[in-house]
């Protein structure tokens, strides 16, 4: 019941005032079936009355009255369900959009741990298809248990003064397939959670044959027919399963539903022939006959929407499983404010760090210091932990051992994301916003308006104005093809567009992961020309593989494994003649 209240919170709270008007609309729904049933039985003994009454012309007066009112009735009938089902589809609506607003904050709110988890990915996906319709049908279904529990108690209470064993009919019939049901909520339960990674995996391929960001190697290596192929594969094995689930209830259902008639038209029977023998009139045959056939629809109603509640219940799980994860990076109870400015810097003190599900250390006892003002690079082979000591300093993932401060404070004693709006970071896979222009720069700095002189200085400094000015709307053109009137770039002319959005925060520290790795020699040397007066006395972190773009770097770190095992400036490391210097020397035989 837990489960179902919170569904039917999150549906006041996306649509208060269309959960009213439902659930009058509901009550309304469920007394005006028994108003029209009770003026039906008056028309037909009236009309039976004047048959034998002299006064013809009375007689017809008050059958028309009646007559107008059932016609009353049965349009505010019509006029109840065509309003129910305007607020139904406006309410599904709200409740939809309101749902994925739910999702979109939790997905924001987890830590980027858990998108290194497969498990994760499982619930998120069995979150999304159930978190649109699954409370709005709840709270459907209990509209109906409402509307069919009012109509069922007179109705039950009318069969009842004509004969016990009718009213026990009515939930003879309702019982069989609402067991069916329930076994079968039990099996499509836990079907969806085995065969999700399958559903996943179908949709892998299916984003894999539709993205524009593998368009180009899906027709020059003529992957699509094997793609697709992996993807029919995938989606006939859950058609064929589901199939066979579907099957096997439909048999069931059927053989409940043929003993169900088996009973009803037995009670039917005894009706007619009370008839016959003159206990009940006309009125009183068309009455009973129409009270139990909505008996019978009223209780299988209920019944059905019980054991609906009963599988959205089970459903619901899905959606709660991902709400309920928890973030494992935590606010400070009492947080300290970011030194501003900063005086001694960020230490990182006997750092390691170990990846979940990883047996590998990421990062072994990592010690060192930056000074405000002070730029320092690191460098080193691929997986030798320079983008995850980033990571940690963000506060993306927490230390397995060890200390990261800033003036001797620790990190985890600041507010999230006071902390990172401290930070400016490009990482070297920076993403390509289809947005304008002016809008991708923007985003490094949404404090500013939209349209701030800094942005175009920021682009002036990464050598992306050339870039934009040359387009059609200069500033105000949509980047990517992804939607109309949209331009494309190079790689090398994005790689502006992301310098441009870290150099326009107004942070302490500027973190530029492989910045200039798509930029041509003239162009990185302009940027690092502009480097120190764009950082504006900022701590700065480089991250890079050219090692030719490290040399200003006040100090020079040389990771391996996870470990720093050269520090110093470039001379001191060149005259070391250690792992730097070979490095250095190496790549310098290519320009030479």
């Amino acid at each position: 019941m837990l489960k179902i209240k919170r569904a039917i919170l999150f549906v006041w709270q996306s649509a208060p005032l269309l959960t009213v008007a439902k659930s009058t609309l509901i009550i309304l729904q469920g007394i005006l079936p028994l108003a029209s049933l009770y003026l039906t039985k008056l028309v037909v003994d009236a009309v039976s009355t004047s048959l034998t009454t002299p006064n013809k012309q009375v007689a017809f007066g008050q059958v028309m009255l009646l007559v107008a009112l059932v016609g009353a009735v049965t349009l505010a009938t019509a006029l109840c369900e065509s309003s129910a089902n305007l607020v139904s589809t406006l309410q599904a609506q709200r409740v939809t959009d309101y749902m994925e607003s739910i999702l979109h904050a939790k997905s924001i709110e987890v830590d980027l741990e858990y998108y290194e988890d497969a498990d994760y990915y499982d619930k998120l996906q069995r979150a999304q298809r159930e978190a649109p319709e699954r409370p709005t049908q709840i709270v459907n279904q209990l509209s109906q248990i409402g509307q069919n529990s009012i109509s069922l108690i007179a109705i039950v209470g009318l069969l009842l003064s004509f004969h016990w064993g009718i009213a026990g009919v009515l939930f003879v019939v309702g019982i069989p397939s609402v067991l069916v049901r329930l076994k079968y909520a039990k099996v499509m339960y836990r079907w969806e959670k085995e065969r999700t990674s399958i559903r996943r995996r179908a949709g892998y391929y299916s984003a894999l044959l539709t993205s524009d960001r593998t368009a180009k190697e899906i027709r020059l290596f003529n992957l699509g027919s094997i793609f697709s192929q992996r993807f029919h594969k995938l989606r006939s094995q859950l058609y064929r399963e589901s199939f066979a689930i579907a099957k096997r209830r439909s048999i069931a259902n059927l053989t409940a539903q043929a003993v169900a008639g088996i009973v009803m038209f037995a009670a039917y029977g005894f009706i007619i022939y009370q008839t016959v023998q003159g206990i009940l009139t006309l009125g009183d045959l068309a009455l009973y006959h129409k009270a139990f056939g909505q008996g019978k629809s009223a209780f299988q109603g209920l019944l059905g929407g019980l054991s609906s509640l009963y599988e959205q219940n089970l459903f619901l799980t899905y959606l709660y499983e991902f709400l309920d994860l928890k973030p494992k990076v935590v606010e400070p109870s009492h947080p300290k404010p970011i030194p501003q400015p900063m005086q001694k810097g960020i230490v990182f003190n006997h750092v390691s760090f170990q990846y979940p599900n990883s047996t590998r250390q990421a990062l072994k006892d990592v010690s060192l210091t930056i000074r405000p003002g002070e730029a320092i690079a690191l460098v080193g082979e691929n997986g030798s932990g320079k983008t995850t000591l980033i990571k940690l300093l963000c506060r993306l993932y927490e230390p397995t051992s060890g200390s990261i401060t800033i003036d001797n404070i620790d990190l985890r004693q600041f507010k999230i994301a006071a902390l990172r709006r401290e930070i400016s970071v490009i990482f070297q896979d920076y993403f390509k916003y289809h947005l304008t222009a002016q809008e991708n720069i923007w985003l490094g700095n949404i404090d500013l308006p939209p349209n701030d002189e800094n942005i175009s200085k920021a682009a002036y400094g990464s050598g992306a104005h050339e870039v934009i000015t040359s387009l059609p709307q200069g500033y105000d053109t949509m980047l990517g093809k992804l939607f109309d009137q949209g331009e494309e770039l190079s790689i090398g002319q994005w790689q502006k567009i992301a310098l441009a959005r870290a150099f326009l925060r107004d942070s302490q520290v500027i973190v530029l992961d492989e910045p200039t790795s798509a930029l041509d020699p003239k162009a990185e040397e302009e940027v690092f020309q502009k480097f120190h007066q764009l950082i504006k006395g900022q701590a700065a972190i480089l991250i890079s593989h050219r090692l030719s773009t490290v040399k200003m770097a006040d100090r020079i770190y040389v990771m391996e494994h996870g470990r720093i095992i050269e520090s110093g400036t470039h001379e001191e490391l060149m005259q070391l003649g250690g792992t730097y210097a070979h490095l250095f020397e190496t790549q310098a035989q290519h320009y030479r």
